[in-house]
């Protein structure tokens, strides 16, 4: 029933959808391969770039946020986007902060449990999202140090612009981790 709704939420894509199984499988690959040595202002300033230069080259109406967890470190917004963009992008790394997981992969997997964030005990809505565009900031040997989010676009696309802009900066190819 979920890979339905995947596939017709694909606008008549339904072909080049993947299943919701190999959607995790490539999730949790680009959560194992987009990892940093080091990440300081610098690296977080790089992947603010990245994600600007895409967004503004798709014209796209987001904000977001790259910030460990003792600070933000950059934040933005593109014509077109709103102050939810900036509440969303925040839900959205609370999730990651608490499971050290995407939002979008969290998300994925309780939906193919039939289980809402609800069901995960007292985590709010209000201050936790469960939908793409929030990616934890891993560092080998440090672990989850932090996340970045992108808030504007429907969720898998806000998912796939981080993974590329983490990729771009960590000169990476993830073509064996792609969404489709």
């Amino acid at each position: 029933r979920l890979q339905h709704h995947l596939h017709a939420a694909a606008g008549g894509h339904q072909e080049r959808r993947l299943s919701l199984d190999a959607a995790l499988a490539r999730i949790a690959l680009q959560e194992q391969q987009l990892r940093f040595d080091a990440f300081d202002p610098d690296t977080a300033w790089a992947l603010a770039v990245a994600l600007r230069e895409d967004g503004l080259s798709r014209r796209a109406p987001i904000v977001a946020v790259v910030e460990t967890w003792a600070v933000r470190l950059a934040a933005f917004a593109l014509p077109g986007a709103t102050d939810d963009n900036f509440d969303w992008a925040r839900r959205k790394i609370n999730a990651v902060r608490r499971f050290q997981r995407s939002s979008y992969a969290i998300g994925l997997q309780l939906a193919a449990a039939g289980r809402t964030l609800a069901d995960l005990g007292a985590l709010p809505e209000r201050d936790y999202a469960v939908h793409g565009g929030a990616f934890p900031i891993f560092v080998r040997g440090a672990g989850c140090i932090g996340a970045v989010a992108v808030s504007g676009l429907p969720q898998r696309d806000d998912h796939k612009m981080v993974a590329a802009a983490l990729a771009r900066v960590l000169d990476q190819d993830l073509a064996d981790a792609a969404l489709d």
